[in-house]
């Protein structure tokens, strides 16, 4: 075989293992099939999308996926109805409804959507420019995508680079992907095309 065919056939593979990671659809569009709940707060399914809301106890809740991923590409939709704190972690473990990990920040405006919070941690490690406050459509669906590739963790909001990090910490961390209601009553957030896609380290 001529040496020409021979890169050829290499370039081929590697683009293969770059670019032919298989996506996986994390919900279904008609249960939480794969989820976890914790905590007494409403996660539920209705006309094809999830939603979490505040309960009675107006307590933290969590649904995080049953497998664990941590070097990935994670893209998906989310609209704020009534209060929009929220978020979306990752490798993230639960006792009870606390979270040891890592979520990236879904909130109403000015409270910095895409940024990096450790929770019962460091806090915030890293918030937007307040230039992109704008990216964030309150009542709308907007579009996340979060790439987890080592320590480096980079968030994007309808497309715009919010907030890049490299962290030794969350580098050596493992756990689930998971989604959050905050505490403090009168929270509603809908949720829609999540999808995790594995990212070559």
């Amino acid at each position: 075989m001529k040496k020409s065919h021979l890169l050829y056939l290499l370039l081929f593979a590697i683009s293969l293992t770059t670019f032919g990671q298989k996506k996986t659809t994390l919900f279904n569009g008609e249960n939480l099939d794969g989820w976890v709940i914790h905590g007494t707060e409403k996660w539920y399914v209705e006309n094809g999308e999830l939603i979490c809301e505040s309960g009675p106890d107006e307590a933290y809740g969590y649904l995080s996926t049953e497998k664990h991923y941590d070097n990935f590409e994670l893209t998906l939709e989310f609209k704020q109805e009534a209060n929009g704190n929220s978020g979306v972690f990752f490798r993230s473990t639960f006792e009870g409804t606390k979270v040891t990990g890592w979520q990236v920040e879904v909130a109403p405006p000015t409270k910095h959507t895409g940024g990096i919070y450790e929770s019962y941690g460091r806090g915030w490690l890293i918030k937007p420019d307040s230039g992109k406050d704008n990216m964030l459509k309150m009542g709308q669906w907007n579009s996340m995508k979060i790439i987890a590739n080592g320590a480096e963790i980079t968030t994007y909001l309808n497309g715009v680079e919010m907030v890049q990090i490299k962290d030794e910490k969350i580098g050596k961390g493992k756990g689930a992907i998971a989604l959050q209601i905050h505490d403090g009553g009168g929270i509603k957030v809908k949720w829609r095309n999540i999808n995790v896609q594995p990212v070559v380290k």
